[in-house]
């Protein structure tokens, strides 16, 4: 699955928090590998640790741990490694910035109802992300209360934008994960086909 002339591809799965991304990442990774496709997982959670040791979330620093991220796996296209990028990417200009240095790129945007993305992040424990990000970022805008290491937060604070140019978009409020997963399997073979 790798592109001609040794160069591989990048998928980039975007959406609020709580929409079902990481889990489709995942899910697309290890089905990719049951396939004997070599792929590697780039998450920006684990990613923005590495650019900035001891982040504080401001929106510079997020433009910026976006602009290494797609550049990071633009750099392993070029090495021939097929890419998947786990990110929220809220600016429709930080997918833009990929789709410009990764000839073969498709954006997977994962849509779900805030309401829905807000009661899966309330049960998400805490771990490389902030645990309860909604609830803290309503509050916050409620109360003016501040949480260390909060920036903002996707939904609540800075909206989402929609790329009218993503190449694959689902709706993931009511599917199950098997059918999201299924449905975008679906859509990367068509992709990688004609591509």
């Amino acid at each position: 699955m790798a592109g001609s002339g040794g160069e591989g591809w990048a998928i980039w799965v975007v959406g609020l928090p709580g929409s079902g991304k990481s889990t489709l990442a995942d899910g697309l990774r290890d089905a990719l590998t049951a396939r004997g496709v070599d792929v590697e997982l780039l998450r920006m959670d684990e990613r923005r640790k590495a650019y900035f040791p001891e982040p504080r979330y401001t929106r510079e620093e997020r433009e910026t741990a976006y602009r290494l991220f797609a550049e990071e796996a633009a750099r392993l296209v070029r090495r021939g490694r097929n890419v998947i990028l786990d990110g929220s990417a809220y600016k429709a200009a930080m997918r833009r910035y990929a789709r410009a240095l990764i000839p073969r790129f498709a954006e997977v945007f994962v849509h779900c109802g805030l309401d829905t993305a807000m009661a899966r992040e309330a049960g998400r424990p805490a771990g490389k992300v902030m645990a309860d990000l909604y609830r803290k970022a309503l509050e916050r805008r409620k109360t003016g209360r501040d949480f260390e290491g909060l920036g903002e937060v996707i939904g609540v604070d800075v909206p989402f934008e929609r790329d009218p140019g993503a190449e694959f978009v689902i709706d993931n409020t009511a599917l199950t994960r098997e059918e999201t997963l299924g449905k975008t399997l679906h859509f990367l073979d068509t992709w990688l086909a004609s591509v």
